[in-house]
């Protein structure tokens, strides 16, 4: 669940005090280029179903703002390195996950063409409003973005662990003192890693080496290869990790701190915040939602209302 800043979640809260009872690289390149809204079957790791045959809604689409429609686009910021939400195919360039397939099924209802625009994934909600007109990269919704831009409900995901295949070092997940965990920089996991650090050196025990990545592929790769001994992400990822290395990693210990995930649309784009709960809504009630999230693996996320800036812990 990738954000800048949240409170110390209540599963890591448990986690936290289950390890003080138990004890005493590469870079990934940034794709910079717009998309078309096309399904990305270019990658073997696409789904199969194409979110721009949904048809428009003319009533929905009518509420898109007049400075919106206009170019028949809706420019989409996106921090493509976050597979299976939100990557890239295997032509290098067009965007595909379950985050782009569910944006571009959105654009469909509203009668627009989505435009995904590759971005650093700490400038996407700062340029909200300004560069893009919403977006969606995994975004934990929380009480302190909405009051900065509006957050629309359209994903459920919790957080995990993994290690390398076999867990060769006997990792408990309640006790990660002394250990090199990797992290995407600007994460939950990111500042979650940080409170488990700290709750360690508290106790007098060793603090948690953070490995920190700007990109997820790079902190995979650097599980793989050693040089982390533990990953930390969203759930989604974990499982996709696992998969895709070809079972080279494993997951440590269960799901937790599952957490609603949102579009971002900026906070004074009141009209187009609407329509696009309206069209998440339209989409969840004819099942359009569901053949996504079915194609990608992760029907386990759906929700069953959109809902604008929710109310979060």
């Amino acid at each position: 669940m990738r954000q800048f800043s949240r409170l110390l979640p209540v599963g890591l809260t448990a986690l936290l005090a289950g390890a003080l009872t138990l004890t005493g690289c590469t870079n990934a390149s940034e794709n910079e280029g717009d998309s078309d809204a096309t399904s990305g079957s270019s990658s073997s790791t696409a789904a199969t179903f194409d979110p721009t045959s949904i048809a428009k809604d003319d009533a929905i689409a009518a509420l898109v703002p007049a400075a919106v429609a206009k170019d028949g686009k809706l420019v989409v910021g996106s921090n493509t390195e976050y597979a299976p939400a939100e990557f890239v195919a295997a032509d290098g360039r067009t965007p595909i996950g379950y985050d782009i397939d569910l944006i571009k099924g959105v654009a469909a209802v509203l009668g627009l063409q989505a435009q995904i625009q590759s971005a650093d994934f700490a400038a996407i909600i700062p340029a909200v409003g300004s560069k893009y007109e919403a977006g969606i990269s995994s975004f934990t919704i929380t009480a302190e973005r909405e009051q900065s831009v509006n957050m629309i409900s359209i994903f459920n995901a919790g957080e995990q662990f993994s290690v390398a295949k076999g867990n060769p070092k006997n990792i408990d997940p309640k006790n990660l003192c002394g250990l090199k965990v990797a992290v995407e920089t600007a994460t939950v996991e990111d500042e979650g890693a940080g409170e488990l650090s700290k709750a360690c050196t508290d106790a007098g025990k060793k603090a948690i080496e953070i490995l920190r990545y700007d990109s997820q592929a790079d902190a995979t790769t650097n599980l793989v290869g050693g040089k982390a001994d533990v990953m930390y992400a969203d759930s989604p990822v974990i499982a996709y990790a696992v998969e895709q290395t070809k079972g080279e990693i494993e997951a440590l210990g269960g799901v937790f701190d599952s957490a609603v995930q949102g579009v971002v649309v900026a906070k004074s784009d009141t009209e187009l915040a609407d329509a696009i709960s309206k069209a998440i809504q339209k989409m969840i009630d004819d099942g359009d939602y569901a053949k996504i999230l079915d194609a990608w693996g992760n029907a386990e996320g759906a929700i069953t209302t959109a809902e604008i800036n929710p109310k979060v812990p």
